[in-house]
């Protein structure tokens, strides 16, 4: 079993990244109940989307797997209004490879535009490389969802391939992407 790992809270110039918990689910359920946000995360995501739906998803799949160890899970705020939830992000470790791991994130439709994301991703990806010291993250994407396309860019992802796969009554193509240590290391020294 990997050890539990204490979710931190990170700060940038104008967000804070702090440690999910259901309280900000319950917010976040306003935001995400959003076709434009639904629409580019996983098929297992319902749609029309259930009233207690972040709640639940909280409490029945992300803190069974934060409490495992396998997933660090962050709740984005802006730093001047600390107390109201914009988005999420996260980081999935591969209980084979420590040294692997996914990310995933979502943002409020109208917080999109500002950089935020950017600014967010970056500080979970020193977190993730500085500290828990990964060596590489896997990264998706539906190819038809650029603003999550320009945070891989710009945050130096390098793209590998495009598959298909399965989503809800059709196939959609979906990008893969890699970002390594060394390979970010030297992007964020640019």
């Amino acid at each position: 079993m990997i050890k539990k790992i204490e979710t931190p809270t990170l700060k940038t110039e104008r967000l804070l990244l702090k440690p999910c918990c259901v309280e900000d689910s319950k917010i976040l359920q306003n935001y995400f109940n959003n076709w434009n946000i639904i629409k580019n995360i996983n098929a297992h995501v319902p749609w029309p989307y259930p009233e207690n739906g972040q709640a639940d998803y909280y409490e029945n799949v992300l803190k069974p797997e934060i409490e495992i160890g396998n997933l660090i899970v962050w709740t984005i705020f802006e730093k001047e209004k600390s107390d109201t939830p914009i988005g999420r992000a996260d980081y999935r470790l591969n209980i084979q490879n420590k040294d692997t791991g996914e990310r995933g994130f979502w943002l409020a439709e109208p917080f999109w535009n500002k950089g935020y994301m950017t600014e967010a991703i970056t500080a979970l990806n020193n977190y993730a490389f500085d500290v828990l010291d990964v060596g590489k993250m896997t990264l998706t994407n539906f190819i038809n969802n650029q603003a999550s396309r320009r945070v891989k860019e710009k945050t130096g992802a390098i793209y590998l391939k495009t598959i298909e796969e399965p989503w809800r009554d059709e196939i959609r193509k979906v990008e893969i992407w890699e970002l390594r240590a060394e390979n970010w290391k030297k992007f964020r020294e640019k």
